[in-house]
C-alpha cells in the first residue's frame, strides 16, 4: 500500500515540477461579476493555488481517517477532530500572515502548522470530554498527534504544488547562490513564467532561475510522511510523531535560508521561530505521552472505514471548502469579453 502511494506521489510531484511555473497554470477559471461602461465584464479569478491546496487538504484529511480508523477510532471522531483543526488551522493561516507580514490578502501554512501543533493536544482532550462522552469513542492522544502529524507531512508536501503554481515561497536566484548550490541545482532550478505570478510583481525574479525549494519541500514532505506512515503502523506511533514534527518543522526552519520572499523582519524571521518552538514543544509532548498505551493498527480497518458514502461526501466537502476559500483571487483580477462567432449560426 505504501510503495502504491509513493508511486502515485511520484508521478503528481513530476507532473508539477514540470508544468506548474508556467504561465498557463496559475488561473484555473475566471467568473464574470460585472460589466462596466465600455461593456467589458470584471471578474473574479479561481486560481490553481486555490485547487492543489483543495487537493492537500483532501489527501491530508484521508490520510488523517486512515491512520486513526487503523487504531479502531471511528470516522465520527477522526471528523470531529478534523473539523475542529480545519476551524482554528485554515483562519489562523490568514491571521498569523496579516501579523506577521502585515498583508490581509495572503496566506501562510507556517503559520497555521504553529498553531495547529500547540493546540491539538487539548483539542484532542475537548473533543474526548464533549463530542467522545456523547458518542461513545475515545481518541488516543499520542496516536492522534502522531497520525495528525504524518497527515500534515503529506498535505503540506502536496500544498508546495500549490505555491508553485503561484509563484510564492520562492528561492533565491542560483546565480547569487554559494557554489555548491549552484553545483546542486543549476539546470534542475525553476523558472518562473507570468506577471502575475507573485515572483514576478513581489520579486522581480520572472524568467529568473531560483532554487528550487518548493521541490526540495514536497519531496522530503512526503517522504517522511511515507517512512512515519510505515512507523505508526508498527506501533512506533511516539517515533513516527518526533520524525514528521523534527523533520517538517526543522525544515522549515532551515529551508528560510534559501528564499527570496518576504519572511518579516529581522534576519531570523518570525516562522523560522516558530519552527524550532514546534519543535521544542512536540519533544516535550512525545516525552510526556510516551506512557500511553499502544494497539496494533489494522491497515486494512482503516481503509475499509474510509470507504463509505458519508466519509467520502465529508472528504468533498472538505475540497469545495478549501478551494472557494483559498482559490479565490484578492490579488488579481480579470477584465473578460463575449461573442457570438458568427459564421456558426
Amino acid at each position: 500500500m505504501l510503495l502504491t502511494a509513493a508511486m502515485l506521489l511520484a508521478v503528481y510531484l513530476w507532473w508539477g515540477f514540470r508544468v506548474l511555473p508556467g504561465e498557463r497554470w496559475q488561473i484555473a477559471a475566471s467568473v464574470p461579476i460585472s460589466r462596466n461602461d465600455q461593456g467589458v465584464w470584471l471578474g473574479i479569478n479561481y486560481t490553481w493555488y486555490g485547487l492543489l491546496t483543495a487537493n492537500a487538504y483532501f489527501v491530508a484529511v484521508a490520510v488523517l481517517l486512515v491512520l486513526l480508523g487503523s487504531i479502531a477510532v471511528p470516522p465520527i471522531g477522526t471528523a470531529t477532530l478534523a473539523a475542529g483543526m480545519l476551524c482554528c488551522c485554515v483562519p489562523a493561516s490568514r491571521l498569523v500572515a496579516r501579523i506577521v507580514e502585515r498583508k490581509s490578502d495572503t496566506f501562510t501554512v507556517g503559520g497555521a502548522v504553529f498553531v495547529g501543533i500547540l493546540i491539538t493536544p487539548f483539542l484532542i482532550t475537548l473533543v474526548n470530554r464533549t463530542a467522545g462522552e456523547i458518542l461513545a469513542f475515545h481518541i488516543p492522544i499520542m496516536s492522534a498527534y502522531a497520525a495528525i502529524a504524518i497527515a500534515y507531512a503529506f498535505g503540506e508536501g502536496l500544498g508546495r504544488m500549490a505555491c508553485i503554481s503561484f509563484g510564492c515561497c520562492y528561492g533565491k536566484p542560483l546565480a547569487g547562490s554559494p557554489d555548491l548550490i549552484k553545483r546542486l541545482f543549476t539546470g534542475r532550478g525553476f523558472i518562473f513564467f507570468g506577471s502575475t505570478k507573485k515572483i514576478a510583481y513581489a520579486g522581480g525574479l520572472e524568467a529568473t532561475e531560483v532554487i528550487p525549494v518548493q521541490a526540495i519541500t514536497a519531496v522530503l514532505y512526503t517522504g517522511c510522511g511515507l517512512i512515519a506512515a510505515g512507523m505508526f503502523l508498527t506501533s512506533h506511533q511516539a517515533v513516527a510523531f518526533l520524525l514528521a514534527t523534527v523533520s517538517t518543522q526543522g525544515w522549515r526552519s532551515f529551508s528560510e535560508t534559501l528564499r527570496a520572499d518576504y519572511r518579516g523582519d529581522g534576519k531570523i524571521s518570525a516562522y523560522q521561530i516558530m519552527g524550532i518552538i514546534g519543535v521544542v514543544y512536540a519533544i516535550a509532548v512525545a516525552f510526556f505521552l510516551a506512557y500511553e498505551p499502544v494497539g496494533v493498527p489494522d491497515l486494512s480497518a482503516g481503509l475499509k472505514g474510509l470507504w463509505s458514502p458519508a466519509l467520502i461526501i465529508f472528504l468533498q466537502g472538505i475540497w469545495l471548502v478549501i478551494f472557494l476559500y483559498t482559490g479565490r483571487s484578492t490579488v488579481t483580477g480579470a477584465t473578460l469579453s463575449f461573442h457570438v462567432h458568427s459564421d456558426r449560426i
